[in-house]
């Protein structure tokens, strides 16, 4: 399974991204797919996740009411929209794939893509 994430930039406190996640290699409707984020000296945590079809999502405390996470299952993506950002924001942002339906458990994803920075500044 192959995930290329891409949409990240430079952007305002304030502003918006949409990122995207595009994955191949796998049947898509079969793969929980998830967003994560990774501060410098950290380790990757949980940003939001949504199921197979796409009915159930979750997020963290963090981001719940600024971010949605929705997939196109006919276009084998995964998308975060990123609205009200915070200079707190800022980090490397990375979608992931899993065999279980929906996951906050960064263990339980098995396939990565590469990351896409966000910065958030004036």
């Amino acid at each position: 399974v192959q995930l290329q994430a891409s949409g990240g930039g430079l952007v305002q406190p304030g502003g918006s991204l949409r990122l995207s996640c595009a994955v191949s290699g796998r049947t898509f409707r079969q793969l929980g797919m998830g967003w994560f984020r990774q501060f410098p000296g950290e380790e990757r945590e949980f940003v939001a996740a949504i199921s197979w079809s796409g009915l159930t999502t979750r997020y963290a405390d963090s981001v719940k009411g600024r971010f949605t996470i929705s997939r196109g299952n006919g276009k084998n993506t995964v998308y975060l929209q990123v609205n009200s950002l915070k200079s707190d924001d800022t980090a490397v942002y990375y979608c992931a794939a899993s065999n279980v339906v929906i996951t906050s458990a960064r263990l339980e994803y098995n396939y990565w893509g590469q990351g896409t920075q966000v910065t958030v500044s004036s």
